[in-house]
Order: structure tokens, then sequence, then C-alpha cells
């Protein structure tokens, strides 16, 4: 459905509201799509081992109601295929039209459900893929238009369910030999003890930790990554993340150049974002370990529950934790990654999953097996939700206080970016779920666009005839020692541990 002209809602994007006193009312009417995508490719952000050319793109949806109400929902790409989404978002979002938002919010589990159950749609699924990343900018429309209509963050709508509301939202479908109704209701409720203190940390805005990687893709030269380390040590950064996989040799060389910038004190982790097989895995990271990392994330193929078990156990003796899931597709996956106990750290990606509802899902999972949830971030919108989501964890299912990625790309383009102070991720206060963009960004970003977007211009064009295929490498088949061999012929002291470390 095409959109309507592109306007500013007043100043800030969202009127300031009490609760709509005509809540029963509010109707669904209509809705349009977006494809906007930017491109950070030009300067590498997002480059890591398997994606080297990298457009950070949202996939678009916006629900129009009878109101002067509006649900933004966006999914996350990384460009071509941006356009797929789109197309599954326009099959779905007519399963809302002439819908009462009363009638939808009154049980989500069902609403979810049904979203997802389109026989023909389910089909090219199920509820994974293409069609899930449509379920969820579309059901994160419907939950930032309920915030919206409430006054309220989406965070502070849900800390102030019930935990019988709570459990309400969730699909249980195919996961309660992990977790019943009953089960995730008795969790909720012992989280009610701590609750009060929990919020005031909340709402002084010290509640979520926060982690940079923006040091560290894999494109940036050592000298751009050396500058970055050092801005961000001024900023009063302690915790890292290094992208690895790219080559040995210059991996061994970026991490001896982050404990030369950094210390040893500040934590370090690392993403190979899936580069590897299970036994490149293990031989790779034992010739890393030296640099102390606190985990590795993706090590290898994120459907591989098993192959993550593997390297878990491999990677106890060097003290080394394994996280996954920003590409785990949904909340059946994550309970077979929970039961084979195959990760240290549950990387929800709050786009990837098939919206907020099984978001929650997860998050009762992972309290359930005591894993920390620590939230996918790397790309546009996903600091936004995100947010809301380590807030509503720490607040609401697990009271463990986890650390946020943070990303400074894009939030320019939002009418309420994510933000941070001294340290930690500000707490959303705007109601809604945060990822409502200006309409100049949109109009200037929409691909492929009309005359005067960005897409239309000769640096576009350009871009577009550039070969994308990456994170193929001749040695593809080789066992993970003989690669290692390989990369490591030629290495120097430049990379030794000479400061007596193992």
């Amino acid at each position: 459905m095409a959109p309507p002209a592109a306007q500013a809602n007043g100043t800030t994007g969202v009127k300031t509201i009490d609760r709509h006193k005509d809540f029963e009312a509010i109707t669904i009417t209509g809705y349009y799509t977006r494809d906007i995508r930017f491109p950070t490719s030009l300067q590498d952000e997002g480059s890591d081992a398997m994606n080297g050319a990298v457009d950070f793109s949202n996939p678009y949806c916006v629900l129009q109601t009878n109101s002067e109400y509006e649900g933004h929902g966006v999914s996350f790409t990384i460009g071509r295929g941006n356009n797929l989404v789109c197309a599954a978002i326009d099959m779905l979002a007519p399963l809302l039209v002439n819908r009462s938002l009363a009638s939808l919010t009154s049980n989500m589990g069902n609403t979810w459900r049904y979203l997802a159950s389109d026989s023909q749609m389910r089909w090219v699924g199920p509820e994974k893929g293409v069609v899930h990343l449509a379920q969820s900018a579309v059901i994160n429309a419907i939950w930032d238009l309920w915030a919206k209509s409430q006054g309220k963050p989406v965070w502070r709508l849900v800390a102030e369910m019930s935990p019988e509301d709570y459990v309400r939202c969730i699909d249980f479908r195919y996961i309660t030999d992990a977790l019943t109704p009953e089960e995730g209701i008795e969790l909720l409720r012992k989280q009610e003890l701590g609750k009060a203190e929990r919020l005031k940390e909340v709402e002084e805005n010290k509640a979520v930790p926060i982690y940079t990687t923006s040091a560290s893709w894999l494109g940036y030269s050592d000298e751009k990554m050396k500058g970055l380390l050092e801005q961000s040590k001024i900023d009063g950064f302690r915790y890292y993340k290094l992208k690895v996989g790219g080559d040995l040799q210059r991996d061994l060389r970026r991490l001896k150049l982050f404990r030369d910038v950094n210390g040893w004190d500040d934590i370090l982790m690392l993403d190979s974002n899936q580069i590897w097989s299970v036994p490149e895995a293990e031989a790779y990271l034992a010739e890393l370990a030296r640099f102390k990392p606190l985990f590795i994330e993706e090590p290898t193929s994120p459907d591989d529950i098993l192959g993550h078990a593997t390297i878990r156990a491999a990677l106890r003796k060097y003290n080394i934790k394994v996280a996954t899931g920003e590409h785990c597709q949904n909340r059946i996956m994550f309970k077979q990654f929970l039961q084979a106990e195959a990760l240290d750290y549950v990387q929800v990606d709050a786009c990837r999953l098939g919206g907020l509802n099984e978001v929650m899902a997860v998050m009762l999972m992972a309290a359930k097996f005591h894993v920390p949830l620590h939230p996918h971030i790397g790309g546009v919108s996903l600091p936004e939700y995100s947010q809301h989501v380590i807030t509503i964890d720490y607040l609401v299912v697990s009271g463990r206080r986890s650390v946020l990625e943070y990303i400074d790309a894009l939030h320019e383009h939002f009418y309420h970016p994510a933000q941070i102070a001294n340290g930690f991720h500000v707490t959303p206060t705007a109601p809604g779920y945060s990822v409502h963009m200006k309409p100049e960004s949109m109009d200037r970003f929409t691909f492929p666009g009309g005359e005067g977007g960005w897409w239309k211009s000769e640096e576009a064009e350009k871009l577009l005839k550039l070969e994308r295929t990456v994170g193929w490498r001749p040695d593809f088949g080789q066992s993970g020692k003989e690669v290692v061999d390989v990369q490591l012929k030629g290495n120097d002291a430049a990379f030794s541990n000479d400061d007596g470390r193992t």
C-alpha cells in the first residue's frame, strides 16, 4: 500500500497525551510500508567476517487508525532483500484492518498466533525467515500503538502488567516442555520482590550498563580502530566487542592493539559472525584465548545447536563463554539452545523474532535456565527496541543487570533515539516503542525512492553496481587445524604474548 505524503506530527512525532478516553473505539483503518535503506557500507559500518558490505535497512510498517495515533513497527535487514520483507508485511498487515485495538490487545498471545496462522503464508516459514521478520514489524507496530494510546513507553506498559497478563501475551505452542504458563507466572511473581528498588534504578538511568562495538568493524583500518578505542576510553567505556574471523594474523594484530590501548582491566568480547566450522572455531579460539575474551559470539552456523554445545565444551579450559541468538529464528530454537546447554548468553534480536511477544517468551525461558539476556543491537532501530527489552528483563523477568550493546549510528533519524549517559542507557520515557522515524529521513532513504532521494544519486548508482558476495575463503573445507596452521605461517613477534599472560 502506498504511503501518504510524509508529514511531521508536530515537533516530536508523537503527541503529548493522557490515557485515551476512548480506547475501545480505536480501530485500525489502514497501513502502509516503506523500504528504508541507509548506505552504511560506504563507511564500512557493520562490516564483519561474514558481511562485508552492510547497508543498514528497515522494512517499515505504519498502522493507521481512526484516532490521532499511529503504530510504527520495523524489522531489520542489511540491504538487498529488504523489499521481500516489505512484501510480506503487505500480506500480513491487512489482517488487522477494521480490527479494534482493544480486541487485539485483550489477548496478545492470541493475536500473535492469529498473524502466524495464515496457512499459505505459514508455508513459506513456518515462524522463521522473511515471513517472521515481517510479523515482527507488524506485531511491534501494535505494541507501539498500544503504548502510545496509554501514554507510556513499551517497557512501562509491560512492567505494569500482572504476571497473568504478561503470560497472556505469549504463544506457548511448542515450548511447554521447557516452560509452562504456570511456571512463567511463578517466575514473574518471584521477581515482584525488589521490583520497586529496580524501578528506581530504571527511572534514574542506572539499570542498563553499556558496551560498544563501534570501534571494531572489520573493514576499519588499524589506525581508525585505534583512534576509536582511544575515544571510547575517554567516553568512559569499559566493555568492548571486537569483530574477528577475517584472517587470523590480522585478528591477532587487532587484539594486541586493543590490549595495548585498553590494558587488561577492560572487558573484551569477540564476534565471528558465523564464519567458522566447529573445528575451525576451536582451533582459532585456542590462538585468540591469550587475549582473555569473555565470550565468543556466533562462532559457527546459527542453526547448529549441537555445534555450539561442542564449542562451548571445548572453550571451558580457556574460560571463554559462548553467546548467540541474533540469527536464532524463533522461541523453539532458543528452547533447544537452552536445553542443550549450548550457550552462556542469550542474544535475542528484537526484529529477528516475531515481535515483542516472542521476545517475552525467550526472556522467561532464559530466566528459568539462569542464562543472562544480552540483546543484539548491531543495526538501525535495534538499539531503540532493545533498550525496552533489557529494561523489561531487569525490572520484571530476571532481576539481573546485564550489559547492553550500544552502536553510535543512525540514531538521528528517530524522534526518540536510544541515548547513553555515564556508562548507562538512558531509559526511554516517550510513549511507544521508540522507532518512529522522522519523515524527512524516510523520504530521503526510501528505496528505490523518487527524485531527490539518496538512492537516485550518482553515488548510489555506483554503490548498487558493487559485488556483494562476501564470506568466501579458498580454505573452506579444510580442518580447523589446517586453516590455523596456514594462517599462522609468517606470524611474527608482534603477536607474541610478551607480558607473560597465558
